[in-house]
């Protein structure tokens, strides 16, 4: 089966490339993977101390910030590496002040994994969550670098627990340790003969408790909101603003809606403008307004809508009609309700939440109707439903100390 997972690792090179020509996303994927080897040549001198912590997108990155702010505080003299799969990660974070260095990873092949371990030797090696390469590992595995997983969550359908998934076993076996999220993770590795595991938690929770701790004030939402009850949906998809739109556009005028979409080409914004028949204005337009007399603000930039949801009264979290269910801790911090799709199956935090009470699903636009309604008009639903997300955050916090206990016993 490895050599299969290889041929096909090359096999998928070469369709990407070909991919490439025509889809703006892949190029990036591409064109920025040529680049690595000489960034990684032009920025590391050989005396070099590194620790290389490696994330598949933009949600994998902030799950190991508060790892990588710790190494940084405590471990002045090491550079942070950090290195994604994904564009959509790579593009917004390549300049972050977080990390020294920030990259792509090469595809996994033999060839690219001992060239960059040459060319990094870190010191310690972090994977985030579900980032298991093979080749990358086994390497490292040889050269007895420390690695450790951290914030994993595993379910009995992966391929590490499949009759033919003994290379992926073997791959999980060059880790020195593994933290995850939850008992059933430890049980199922535990079946395959993995013990040298942790139940830590998700280092998400600590990473949305620190939201708190800053500045989240924003002068145009102070303005906007001006004491009135707001609706904050981020991150929203077509599926999602099909749900929302028809409420927005039949609310009552005292109310104020903040739009902030996954989308934000000016096709996509404009569009999403058109449907609205309330007061709309874009982030970009805000300028010289008086934006207490809008009830619509539509967010078409990145980067303020953790602060935007401080602002809200009840909250929707985009994605759960579409390609998979984005960050509702974010906005459950706060201690407000949070709606979402149906579908959030996978994702841990809202699969508990669901049960508990503090996210609730809505199916369609009527259901929306009627629970933002309930919501708005009973206080003591409001508050209750708010404060079952803020104190199931605050339960689950502590996973960045547990880690970073055990990672002072490697360096």
């Amino acid at each position: 089966m490895f050599a299969i997972y290889n041929f096909a690792v090359q096999l998928s090179a070469l369709f990407l490339k070909l991919i490439a020509l025509f889809h703006p996303k892949i190029k990036l994927f591409v064109d920025g993977r040529k680049e690595v080897m000489p960034y990684l040549q032009k920025n590391i001198s050989p005396g070099d101390s590194i620790i290389w912590v490696h994330t598949a997108s933009l949600g994998e990155f902030e799950q190991g910030l508060p790892i990588i702010e710790q190494l940084k505080k405590n471990y002045p003299t090491y550079r942070i590496l950090v290195t994604f799969f994904s564009p959509s990660g790579y593009e917004v974070k390549k300049n972050t002040a977080a990390a020294d260095m920030v990259t792509y990873l090469p595809m996994d092949t033999k060839k690219n994994a001992k060239k960059f371990l040459d060319l990094v030797n870190p010191k310690l090696v972090i994977f985030v969550k579900y980032e298991i390469w093979p080749n990358y590992l086994k390497t490292l595995g040889k050269r007895k670098i420390p690695t450790i997983l951290i914030s994993a969550l595993f379910k009995d359908n992966q391929v590490y627990f499949k009759s033919f998934g003994r290379f992926m076993r073997k791959a999980l076996g060059n880790f020195t340790h593994i933290f995850v999220q939850d008992a059933k993770s430890i049980e199922l590795l535990s079946n395959i003969n993995i013990k040298n595991t942790s139940i830590s938690g998700d280092t998400r929770f600590d990473r949305v408790i620190e939201i708190l701790e800053r500045d989240n004030n924003l002068a145009f939402m102070e303005d906007f909101k001006n004491g009135a009850q707001t609706l904050v949906a981020g991150s929203t998809w077509p599926d999602d603003e099909e749900i929302l739109v028809p409420y927005i556009n039949a609310g009552e005028s005292s109310l104020k809606f903040v739009l902030a979409p996954h989308n934000i080409k000016p096709e996509h914004i404009n569009k999403l403008k058109s449907s609205i028949n309330k007061k709309t204005i874009l982030y970009s337009e805000l300028e010289n307004k008086d934006l207490s007399t809008y009830e619509v603000v539509i967010i078409d930039t990145i980067g303020l809508l953790t602060k935007i949801y401080s602002y809200a009264d009840i909250s929707y979290v985009g994605g759960g009609f579409a390609t998979g269910l984005h960050n509702t801790l974010e906005p459950a911090v706060y201690g407000i309700p949070v709606i979402i799709g149906p579908n959030f199956k996978g994702f841990k935090e809202a699969e508990d939440l669901v049960i508990k009470g503090g996210v609730l699903i809505v199916k369609s636009p009527k259901e929306f109707f009627t629970l933002a309604n309930n919501l708005l008009n009973d206080e003591e639903y409001l508050k209750r439903t708010g404060d079952i997300n803020s104190t199931y955050v605050s339960e689950n916090k502590g996973a960045s100390i547990q880690i970073m206990t055990y990672i002072r016993t490697l360096l």
